[in-house]
């Protein structure tokens, strides 16, 4: 949950700035929803509790997909409006299911019952992040990348954060309904949750000393701040695009720079002549590489949201071939279109709307002893399919390079909503991340998951820094690269199966 006030006497006053996590609303929030489910009678009102709830809560949390898809996407307002709570109703069926299971199965004891809640939660957020397609934007660990939880991320991931809030939540409201007895042990988990704010975070470190990676690597960050409704319009966002990525490019003197998610919104071979054979005479030779966000391909194959990387060949070697990353979580009716849905995009103008899926696992960009690896835009929500790549400890990537264009969604808190799921990825590999986006948030962002070096937001800059390479696994990275969520999906199911046998023989 993020502090949605920007100015006046609500920012002052609570001492945060707009799009902050705020781990304690969330606290709250999951506390009075748990403690209206334990009052609930039937499960069909828990049910209806807990789908208003989520619905409520998705709508809060992604509004701005209004922008996208009215502002930019052309789609009539009411059409818009209704789409947005359809999706955030959809979503919330998992949480209705969550809640009514909550009612028929609670046993009596308020830990119990807490784990109960926290189990079938998890069940909900995890059902959010994997079905159909998958859309865990806002999912409730991410409020705690500040917060108490933090040195568990490490550990057990966002999801497993998510676990422990919806538990701790409903275990003090359910001590605080219950008798003056119990309220010990509210403050027992209160005084818990905040030693475990004080523990250190997990620290990978290294197996072997490798001097590539003693020496922080300088960066370029291009930030081009190109208008969306402009951005595919040749003779404006194209032609600016051309001129000021081309610019920094060819004039940039860090040891890598990157430019972000369709920096150039045109194919190679549609690019004016000479321009992308100058890109790469520029870094086929010297110090200097370069990842490029742009989309590849043609009417024939299919096109792909892609990365491409430029680098000088070793000596004596001939000539690399470029490297290549191609998006593989792909947005629903942004980037793939679901079987059945092509009506509802005909309806808006949104260009490059159907790409192909690259691989999960794809290698990672070499260079100066660095292994870089790309994702695009929001394929950093999912952990797990970046954790495939953490599978051999001698390929594992050193750095996380993400190219966004969140310019879809305006100047909104979706900016810093993806922020903070950039630097909890950070906390869950202890891994840098660098982004280069197209509005913000351009940011360096350490091992722990704080920003070392920012952009403003809706400017045009370039952002220059180091970021610090790290080997080494977390034991998040190690169980989640080769079991997926599968162990949190046994253990989701496994609580409230016991708790429905115990109560049949109760």
């Amino acid at each position: 949950m993020a502090w949605p006030f920007s100015w006046g006497v609500w920012g002052s006053w609570a001492g945060l700035d707009a799009g902050q996590p705020v781990g304690g609303l969330q606290l709250l929030a999951l506390a009075l929803l748990a403690g209206q489910l334990d009052g609930a009678r039937t499960w069909q009102r828990g049910a209806w509790l807990g789908g208003l709830f989520a619905t409520a809560m998705m709508c809060a949390t992604f509004w701005w997909l209004f922008i996208s898809l009215h502002v930019y996407g052309g789609l009539a307002a009411p059409l818009t409006v209704a789409a947005i709570v359809l999706l955030s109703a959809l979503l919330g069926l998992y949480y209705a299911a969550a809640s009514g299971l909550f009612v028929a199965l609670a046993p009596g004891a308020p830990w119990l019952r807490a784990v109960v809640f926290a189990s079938l939660w998890l069940l909900a957020e995890l059902a959010r992040v994997q079905f159909f397609t998958g859309f865990p934007w806002g999912e409730g660990g991410y409020a705690h990348v500040d917060g108490w939880a933090r040195p568990m991320a490490a550990w057990v991931g966002v999801h497993g954060l998510s676990w422990m809030a919806a538990f701790a939540a409903a275990w003090m409201a359910f001590c605080l309904l219950a008798t003056p007895t119990r309220w010990p042990a509210f403050i027992a988990i209160a005084m818990l949750g905040a030693g475990l704010a004080w523990l250190p975070v997990y620290n990978a470190g290294t197996r072997e000393p490798d001097p590539a990676l003693a020496k922080p690597m300088p960066v370029t960050l291009l930030q081009g701040n190109i208008p969306q409704d402009e951005k595919f319009v040749s003779g404006t966002g194209v032609a600016t695009a051309l001129r000021w990525y081309g610019e920094q490019l060819l004039g940039a003197r860090s040891a890598l720079v990157v430019a972000p998610e369709t920096a150039f919104p045109l194919l190679p071979h549609q690019l004016p002549d000479g321009y992308w054979q100058a890109l790469q005479s520029r870094f086929a030779s010297g110090e200097q590489a370069a990842l490029v966000g742009l989309p590849l391909g043609d009417y024939e194959t299919g096109y792909s949201n892609s990365v491409l990387g430029l680098k000088p060949s070793p000596p004596g070697q001939a000539a690399e071939a470029a490297y290549r990353y191609d998006k593989h979580h792909l947005v629903p009716f942004g980037e793939v279109i679901p079987t059945g849905f092509h009506w509802f995009i005909r309806l808006m103008n949104i260009p490059l709307g159907d790409f192909n899926r690259g691989v999960v696992g794809q290698p990672s960009f070499g260079w100066q002893g660095q292994r870089l690896a790309p994702n695009i835009c929001y394929e950093d929500l999912f952990g797990e399919e970046l954790a495939t790549r953490f599978v051999d400890a001698a390929r594992a990537p050193t750095v996380f390079v993400n190219v966004s264009n969140i310019g879809w969604f305006g100047n909104t808190v979706a900016i810093d909503q993806h922020l903070q799921i950039s630097r909890l990825r950070a906390l869950e590999f202890d891994r840098p991340m660098i982004r280069a986006t197209n509005t913000g948030a351009t940011v360096i962002i350490n091992r722990l998951g704080e920003v070392t070096h920012s952009l403003p937001r809706h400017t045009r800059g370039v952002l220059e820094g180091e970021v610090q390479g790290r080997s080494g696994i977390t034991p998040y990275a190690w169980w989640v690269g080769r079991f997926g969520l599968w162990p949190l999906w046994i253990f989701g199911l496994a609580v409230p199966g016991l708790a429905l046998v115990f109560r049949r023989r109760g």
